[in-house]
């Protein structure tokens, strides 16, 4: 068995991890990133390939080494197609937005790592957590070829990803990390890279369109204006899609694809579900899909993995500076999480519960006759208000929807509710159990509201 010694073990290369181990190296600190793929694959992952708000990312990595992997900056809108009322609705999308070749950025994102001092180890399948006596995480532990390498740190950052294998390895009892995560939470998901002759009409948009089934949409997402993402996703709790087949048909019934080439296929799982109440337990602190930081309503998740990476360095540093990595001390890490982007990714949850309860005929005929610039406001913000006029041209444009209208309305109403709530985020893990309890008093009228199953 062969040991290293580092003061910080982040497992997983990808945005979070990377953006972690940065952060930490960039302070002096001895960091390395533990990666079950080969040096050529790492970074290659299934992915819309839309990247938001890069330009306000952490600078651990600054945005001129993403910038080769960026291929279009001119998609400033969504393209929601509704067959079912025989619609298109343009929906702006705020801020800064770019399509990426996502191997490309993956790559872009270690090089940035690398250049900061963080060592790699390729080709590593974690097996095993260390914790000693009381439960503290002490490393992890790893074949490499069919040898074992052992990897003792002061801190180890969790960036592997949607149910990750440290957390089903793991012991956290005695701490409050969430272990209330299972697959109905999460979102499958398949894309292909497609290659057309031409142009395609829709360059400058994120083109969104429903499956014949609720809480299930296929995207076709522009790299440029022949190097198409196309694919599609379902929420687990639905029954199973045959996505390739069912991505196949709509490429096939879409003219701009005919004689179109595959250039590329992958599938993954994401959460679309809320962010982990606790992400930290002692010692050990998860980021990125691992803690769940991902938007429960689009499966965006680079910018906030980003965020989490950033946010996990910082406090693994005063822990290790502190010589205290327990998890109180780590809870920091927690709190500037949910302050950030996780209290509105909780509230954006309430509305991906209510499309698991929604017939899809309905909903779409709600989204058609939503005004547009509210209803991006709601999908990036998780809250919108509407004036009384706009109120009444709504409630106009959807007559025959307002059954669904109204168990919307009454839906956002609990979204706000809980954002409310999580602005009261509690500052130690004492007070977390008192916190969840209201919490869960709130989800209850959320499943009374959208008549949705139980979520957690």
């Amino acid at each position: 068995m062969t040991t290293h010694e580092y003061d910080a073990v982040v497992v997983g290369a990808g945005t979070s991890g990377c953006y972690a181990a940065a952060t930490i190296a960039q302070a002096g600190y001895e960091v390395a990133i533990v990666e079950r793929k080969t040096e050529q694959e790492a970074g290659h992952i299934a992915c819309g390939d839309a990247l938001k708000g890069a330009a306000n990312f952490p600078d651990a990595i600054p945005k001129s080494k993403l910038e080769p992997a960026i291929t279009n900056t001119e998609v400033d809108h969504g393209r929601f197609e509704i067959p079912q009322e025989d619609t298109v609705l343009e929906i702006p999308v705020p801020g800064e937005l770019a399509v990426v070749d996502r191997w490309k950025y993956g790559q872009c994102v270690i090089g940035g790592a690398e250049d900061r001092g963080v060592d790699f180890h390729y080709n590593v399948v974690v097996t095993d957590v260390l914790q000693d006596d009381d439960g503290t995480v002490t490393g992890v532990r790893g074949k490499h070829k069919g040898d074992v390498h052992q990897f003792d740190a002061d801190i180890v950052v969790d960036g592997a990803g949607s149910l990750s294998v440290l957390q089903d390895n793991a012991d956290f009892d005695g701490t409050h990390f969430d272990t209330n995560v299972n697959y109905s939470q999460f979102c499958s998901g398949y894309r292909e890279i497609v290659e057309v002759e031409e142009e395609v009409e829709w360059k400058d948009a994120l083109v969104f369109k429903p499956t014949k089934r609720a809480a299930g949409y296929l995207w076709y997402f522009p790299r440029t204006g022949t190097e198409i993402n196309a694919g599609l996703g379902f929420q687990m709790t639905e029954e199973p899609m045959q996505m390739i087949d069912d991505l196949k048909r709509d490429l096939r019934n879409r003219p701009e694809f005919a004689g179109a080439t595959v250039k590329d296929k992958l599938g993954a799982a994401l959460p679309t579900r809320r962010p982990y109440d606790s992400a930290v337990a002692n010692g050990f602190i998860a980021v990125g899909d691992a803690a769940g930081l991902v938007n429960p309503t689009t499966g965006g998740g680079i910018a906030g993995a980003a965020y989490s990476g950033k946010y996990a360095g910082e406090q693994a540093i005063t822990a290790i500076e502190e010589g205290d990595v327990s998890e109180e001390n780590l809870w920091r890490y927690n709190e500037r999480v949910m302050d950030h982007f996780g209290a509105r990714y909780a509230g954006l949850d309430v509305y991906n519960i209510l499309s698991t309860a929604v017939d899809v005929d309905n909903l779409m005929g709600l989204l058609a006759s939503l005004p547009m610039g509210k209803l991006s406001e709601a999908i990036y913000a998780g809250s919108a208000e509407l004036s009384l006029g706009v109120k009444v041209q709504t409630a106009i444009k959807s007559f025959g929807n307002w059954g669904t209208i109204y168990n919307l309305y009454q839906t956002k109403n609990q979204a706000d509710r809980l954002l409310d709530h999580y602005e009261s985020y509690p500052d130690s893990p004492h007070a977390l159990d008192t916190w969840q309890d209201r919490r869960d008093d709130i989800m209850t009228d959320v499943y009374d509201v959208t008549g949705a199953d139980p979520k957690y």
